[in-house]
């Protein structure tokens, strides 16, 4: 699926629409170049949950947990993981395959303990379509879409 926003307002309503179906296990991998809006698409995401606290990167922390919402929400900006054991100090898969969603960030810095069934949200800019211009690629969320209907 592929989504074009035109400024971040929209970023974040696509955001806030994948929270407000989020399902509990799901992970959701979060790229994009620096800059391109991806806290403001996880901020959607959080108010789609019904997390109304201040929601930010937590690029020096690596983990951010928010409990307010309708499912815990598990916000990872694994940018500066040095090693996947890191990852396992953390307990990341307490996480993973908890009660909760997981959203990361740079995760194709950690692949090889993703699990295979997660949703890839990719976010580019095009300068030549304008600024603010974004193109939101979703890969993934069918197969949770499936198993829903099963």
């Amino acid at each position: 699926m592929i989504i074009e926003t035109r400024n971040p307002q929209e970023t974040f309503a696509v955001g806030r629409r994948l929270g407000e179906k989020a399902q509990p296990g799901q992970i959701y991998t979060l790229e994009g170049d620096l800059g391109v809006g991806k806290t403001v698409f996880t901020q959607g995401v959080a108010a789609g949950l019904g997390i109304t606290e201040a929601v930010s990167s937590p690029t020096f922390t690596i983990l951010q947990e928010y409990e307010s919402g309708r499912l815990p929400f598990y916000h990872f900006d694994v940018y500066r993981i040095g090693d996947i054991e890191e990852m396992e100090e953390i307990g990341y898969d307490d996480y993973f395959f908890g009660k909760g969603i997981c959203l990361i960030e740079w995760a194709n810095l950690i692949e090889e303990i993703l699990p295979q069934s997660h949703i890839s949200v990719t976010i580019e800019k095009d300068l030549n379509q304008g600024l603010d211009y974004r193109k939101i690629t979703i890969q993934g969320l069918e197969e949770f879409d499936k198993r829903e209907g099963d």
